[in-house]
């Protein structure tokens, strides 16, 4: 078994193999003068169990290349099997024709990965479970739910204190899972859409007043969503309120919008780098690390991925 990591997200592919207990492989990647990029392995692979360790964060379009150019080169360089591991895959929320004349994007991407060589791919919290079957080869879908539950339960809440809120219908099978694990109630944000603006009407579930409130989501992007649930909860009488999701993205005014949340803390995980910058003093970072360590060991010696989440 051989690890290798492009430019995304080196850090976390160096925390993955301090957990396999494998060095990090060699792996020469630049950019010609023009931008083109460039890949060179500087280590025999061939006959090898290859993993690629590359989220397709922003700039999603440059780690995109970048990770079929690295399943290319390893693919010629005759690995006996290539796994991309992608702890998060961008174009995700391009995953149906919601209106004409529009791609399904998610499902060109699929294609492009399964195209250069891959011959299988492990992903952490697609921002929805169908993408799976996008892939013409084998997906293992992993998530961050325990990471997160872990991190609350060590903060030792009574489970009449306080309440599990999705910030939108979309969101409840998986803050159902955090219920499951943590305990208290459940609480959903009813979210109106007119056109392109967004209305928040009303909560409903569980009462909010006096409680502390746990939001969580797949991802804080612009971090608009979560930050409007933030403030709906905090209108209906929340004592505390926290905000959690696995891919903390923070692009545009994000930063902004979270310093400004009422939010005592942003929990994310190390699926996207989070740079100094980017970050608010309130932001939290988890590594999921263990959990993707553990799922390529797994995946290497032909065993069980789903057993770790029984």
């Amino acid at each position: 078994m051989k690890l290798f990591s492009g430019r995304a997200n080196p850090e976390l592919a160096k925390r993955i193999c301090d957990y396999i207990g494998l060095p990090l492989g060699r792996l020469t990647i630049g950019n010609f003068p023009d931008g083109e990029i460039s890949c060179k392995v500087d280590e025999d692979v061939r006959g090898r169990d290859v993993f690629l360790i590359q989220p397709t964060c922003p700039p999603v379009n440059d780690h995109l290349m970048e990770l079929l150019i690295m399943i290319d080169s390893f693919h010629r360089a005759s690995a006996e099997r290539i796994t991309a591991v992608i702890p998060y895959f961008g174009y995700a929320r391009q995953d149906r024709k919601d209106e004409g004349r529009v791609p399904i994007t998610a499902k060109l991407v699929a294609n492009m990965i399964a195209r250069a060589g891959a011959d299988r791919v492990l992903a952490m919290d697609l921002h929805a479970a169908q993408l799976q079957g996008f892939f013409d080869i084998p997906v293992d879908h992993l998530f961050a739910a325990p990471v997160l539950d872990e991190y609350f339960q060590s903060l030792g809440f009574n489970h009449d204190d306080f309440v599990v809120v999705s910030p939108d219908e979309g969101a409840i099978k998986r803050v159902l899972r955090h219920v499951a694990r943590l305990g208290g109630r459940l609480a959903i944000v009813d979210k109106r859409r007119y056109g392109a603006s967004t209305k928040q009407a009303n909560l409903i579930g569980a009462p909010i007043e006096g409680k502390i409130a746990l939001i969580f989501d797949d991802m804080i992007a612009t971090a608009s969503s979560i930050c409007g649930a933030a403030e709906m909860v905090k209108q209906a009488g929340a004592r505390e309120i926290y905000l959690a999701a696995t891919h903390g993205i923070f692009c545009g005014q994000a930063p902004q919008r979270l310093a400004k949340c009422p939010a005592k803390a942003v929990v994310v995980t190390d699926t996207i780098p989070l740079s100094p910058e980017r970050a608010t003093p309130n932001t939290k970072v988890l590594s999921v690390a263990p959990l993707l360590g553990e799922a390529i060991k797994r995946i290497h010696h032909n065993e069980s991925v789903s057993r770790m989440f029984d």
